[in-house]
């Protein structure tokens, strides 16, 4: 009897209860003792995809980023300051003021104000002679148009008095106006005059910080971080690579990490759902 004892334990852990369970399912041999070891493969395949991927990143590098973001954005409208110099209106009075109309407002709406702006009112003389209701007129698409409208005035009136009609190539001169911030300083200067500033908008900042090479809570201070760690080299063109690559690729919500180009280096930071 003290045999029989003993060996039946053996023969229900160890060959019917894990034969059995691997070809019937039944609610009663999901209990056995097995189960922990179960419940650990499970775990396995579950979880682990996002952390071994991220664990077969590359070691990040800027260039070759950048580089293959180029080709990747090309089939998409370009960054619209970039746009707007490629289609004439390359001064510094002219990309401060059509990035004063973008400002809460998509490239989509504000760029055709500027367009239409310009072609009624070409000059900063001209902007300066029109009333503000007219102004007004021309840019209502955009948000807040009419403290725009008034602060484009005021900006023209300045470039006629104060710098004989062309403004110039001075970070000191373009943020003294009201409502010009570090971004539109800095993209007009880039964009007109080339000089290596970094203009950081809600897409470059978005894109950088889950990349991983920042880590910032605001766009300004992801500015100050860049200005740290990005070749000079970049400073102009970040904006305008990024803007593209952070509308239709690497968007706020649900980005396209399945077809981003530059997945293998991205850490995908903050990143709970793609698509």
């Amino acid at each position: 009897m003290a045999k029989q004892g003993r060996s039946r334990p053996q023969k229900e852990i160890a060959p019917h209860g894990t034969a059995e369970r691997s070809d019937s399912r039944s609610p009663e041999e999901s209990i056995p003792k097995p189960r922990g070891k179960q419940r650990l493969v499970e775990r396995k395949e579950e979880r682990p995809v996002r952390g071994a991927a991220r664990s077969r990143k590359k070691r990040f590098d800027i260039d070759a980023v950048l580089a293959l973001i180029e080709p990747a954005i090309a089939p998409f409208p370009k960054a619209a300051m970039f746009e707007l110099a490629e289609r004439g209106h390359s001064t510094v009075f002219e990309q401060l003021v059509a990035c004063i109309l973008s400002i809460r407002t998509f490239d989509e709406v504000s760029l055709p104000a500027a367009f239409k702006l310009f072609k009624e009112l070409p000059t900063p003389k001209a902007i300066a002679k029109a009333d503000e209701e007219t102004i007004d007129g021309l840019i209502n698409t955009v948000t807040f148009h009419r403290p725009k409208a008034a602060t484009i005035k005021e900006i023209a009136r300045r470039t006629i008095e104060d710098f004989k009609g062309e403004l110039p190539c001075d970070a000191d001169v373009l943020s003294a106006f009201k409502g010009v911030g570090p971004k539109c300083t800095h993209l007009s200067l880039g964009v007109a005059c080339r000089l290596p500033v970094i203009s950081v908008d809600i897409h470059v900042h978005r894109v950088t910080n889950r990349w991983g090479y920042v880590a910032a809570t605001t766009p300004e201070k992801t500015m100050a971080q860049l200005e740290n760690v990005l070749p000079k080299k970049h400073w102009i063109d970040i904006n305008r690579l990024l803007v593209p690559f952070g509308k239709h690729i690497c968007t706020g919500v649900k980005p396209k990490c399945s077809t981003c180009p530059v997945l293998q280096y991205c850490r995908q930071v903050g990143v709970t759902t793609h698509r």
